[in-house]
């Protein structure tokens, strides 16, 4: 074995090593991110997370079937409130004005459900004992499916709802009017 051979089989090794211990580092960072982020979420969870009692949903609160569907505040915001559960969501048809945003609330009683409307970026989880909220705007009129997007049990397939989006004009009149909005009182 010549020096020059001896000479390669160190350097090489060296790099290995040096390597190995690049790896380990990341290792070690890794875990110590993943353990720092668990503890710091599971002791603050992240802020505009509100929490609901999945037994008393319907009972009290915003969530009572006469305070579902979609509502002109008096302020002029338009909210959608719905409950999801196997394998409906309540209600069954939502109404929202075209080229106004519109804030959605809903919840899930019993298991993890989702929806997306469309082809819009209106997209959530609703999980049971959350409350998700997100606000969007329906850039045209027309009725879109909101299928339920997360499987939630042997009846999901037929879980879904409709979407119907009215010129802003005639929505603000439904709704300044006292109506409720439903899609067959058009």
């Amino acid at each position: 074995m010549s020096s020059e051979d001896g000479t390669s089989e160190a350097i090489a090794l060296a790099a290995e090593k040096r390597w190995a211990y690049v790896v380990a580092g990341i290792i070690v960072i890794l875990l110590a991110m993943m353990i720092v982020t668990g503890l710091h979420w599971a002791a603050m969870p992240p802020s505009r997370v509100e929490t609901i009692d999945v037994n008393t949903v319907h009972l009290k609160g915003e969530f009572v079937e006469s305070n579902l569907g979609t509502a002109l505040g008096p302020d002029g915001k338009v909210t959608v409130r719905l409950v999801a559960q196997q394998y409906s969501f309540v209600p069954q048809c939502i109404v929202v004005p075209a080229d106004m945003p519109v804030t959605f609330r809903g919840t899930a009683t019993d298991a993890i459900h989702g929806f997306i409307v469309g082809r819009t970026n209106a997209n959530t989880m609703l999980i049971p004992g959350f409350i998700a909220t997100f606000t969007t705007r329906f850039s045209r009129t027309g009725e879109w499916l909101m299928p339920c997007h997360e499987y939630c049990g042997t009846g999901h397939e037929a879980m879904w709802a409709r979407v119907q989006v009215l010129p802003p004009q005639e929505f603000l009149a439904k709704a300044q009017a006292g109506e409720r909005l439903d899609c067959v009182s058009r």
